[in-house]
């Protein structure tokens, strides 16, 4: 399991304890990729996860500059298109991960940009 795909499972984990449900896992195309797309009851949720040891530059959180956030919602465009039913309401999360890679600090920031990013 690479880096990536282990934080990826550990903030799929936390969020299906929350309640939400796992609708695509790594969406990808030409535009980008979306990490998680899941549901929250009516929504769909759009998840970027990011990890870093320490809070130097801005943490993990702050690694979601304002151009990843334009991708993540030209990627989320596409990832709606695609599909075949009505458009639901849709939210960006970012789940920031932190600290010793063993046990690390989870925080979840719901509705962390919008998507006029």
């Amino acid at each position: 399991m690479t880096d990536g795909s282990r934080w990826e499972s550990l903030a799929l984990a936390h969020l299906q304890r929350q309640g939400l449900e796992l609708e695509r896992r790594n969406h990808r195309c030409r535009l980008g990729e979306i990490d998680l797309v899941m549901r929250d009851g009516a929504t769909l949720v759009a998840v970027e996860v990011r990890y870093r040891k320490t809070a130097s530059h801005g943490g993990a959180a702050a690694s979601v500059t304002p151009a990843k956030q334009r991708r993540l919602v030209a990627t989320m465009r596409h990832y709606l298109m695609t599909r075949n039913s009505q458009m639901p309401p849709v939210r960006f999360d970012v789940v920031a991960l932190s600290g010793h890679p063993d046990t690390p600090r989870i925080d979840w920031l719901r509705s962390a940009f919008d998507a006029e990013a």
